[in-house]
């Protein structure tokens, strides 16, 4: 039995923004150049409705923040609405999403092959918290 979701012009841009967010809080956060684009290539790495979504050619991404904290208030709600609206149609997608940006995030923090920075892996930790408050 195979689900299908239907995904509006909007749910994309949310899930968009979400993981593309996630990778630009860990930049904004202080993590390595190097380590921004091994995350922002996990994305594009993503499988599934999810890789679909992530690896499509848009402009709707809009990260307007011009502080970390404006970041976050915009980042990490669409987060959790990206769970939320995952999880009501699939939750193996909501999954798939979780995964996909936390791998995202790991490798983003993980490129100079040391320990995140302070500042780093606390956001990591906020960012962990939002996909799992739906």
């Amino acid at each position: 039995m195979s689900i299908t979701i239907t995904l509006t012009d909007q749910d994309k841009a949310t899930l968009r923004t979400a993981a593309y967010g996630a990778v630009s809080l860990i930049a904004a956060a202080g993590a390595p150049h190097r380590g921004i684009s091994h995350g922002s290539i996990a994305l594009t790495s993503a499988t599934g409705l999810v890789g679909h979504v992530l690896a499509a050619k848009s402009k709707d991404i809009h990260l307007p923040g011009k502080s970390v904290a404006a970041l976050a208030d915009q980042v990490l709600p669409s987060l959790t609405a990206a769970m939320s609206m995952l999880a009501e149609q699939d939750p193996a997608e909501a999954g798939n999403f979780r995964d996909t940006v936390l791998v995202a995030v790991e490798a983003a923090t993980q490129a100079d092959k040391g320990q995140p920075t302070p500042a780093v892996a606390a956001m990591a930790r906020k960012i962990a918290a939002a996909l799992d408050a739906a």
